[in-house]
């Protein structure tokens, strides 16, 4: 008990955690490094190795605890991980079945598209024939009257 007074240990269901460790994140902890290595600075690892720093000052029970309780969390982040994880991947399978539709509307949308302005084109050349016809017969029925009169 002697070698404990040094370590502040805060207990939690009948298991030993150290104030460093209460808090924990995996996330936290994946993001800081991310950070540092993206910084081009090395990663300090000093809540990895927890034990090496106080293993002389605790006994085996307590570490064991201790590691109990990291591995505790860590199964903790590591689940809300997956859980986020398949989360993201139903949005991203719900977003790419969208995505197929809106493609396939697309589609359907740019033939609709083409069979109008093949249909515009076609009534634009009957109308400027039918004009032409129609000036024609104009000039036909004004020579007419001409001659009536």
């Amino acid at each position: 008990s002697s070698r404990i007074r040094n370590v502040e240990v805060q207990s939690a269901d009948g298991v030993a955690v150290l104030e460093d460790c209460i808090g924990f994140s995996l996330t936290k902890t994946i993001s800081k490094v991310e950070e540092k290595l993206k910084k081009g600075v090395s990663p300090d690892c000093q809540d990895d190795d927890i034990i090496s720093r106080v293993g002389n000052e605790m006994g085996e029970e307590a570490q064991i605890r201790l590691l109990k309780a990291k591995l505790r969390v860590t199964q903790e982040d590591l689940a809300n991980v997956v859980f986020e994880c398949r989360k993201k991947e139903d949005e991203n399978q719900n977003l790419e079945t969208r995505l197929k539709d809106t493609e396939e509307e697309n589609t359907r949308l740019q033939r609709t598209i083409s069979v109008q302005q093949s249909q515009t084109e076609k009534y634009k050349i009957l109308s400027q024939e039918a004009n032409k016809k129609s000036e024609g017969l104009q000039q036909e029925v004004m020579a007419l009257e001409k001659v009536l009169q």
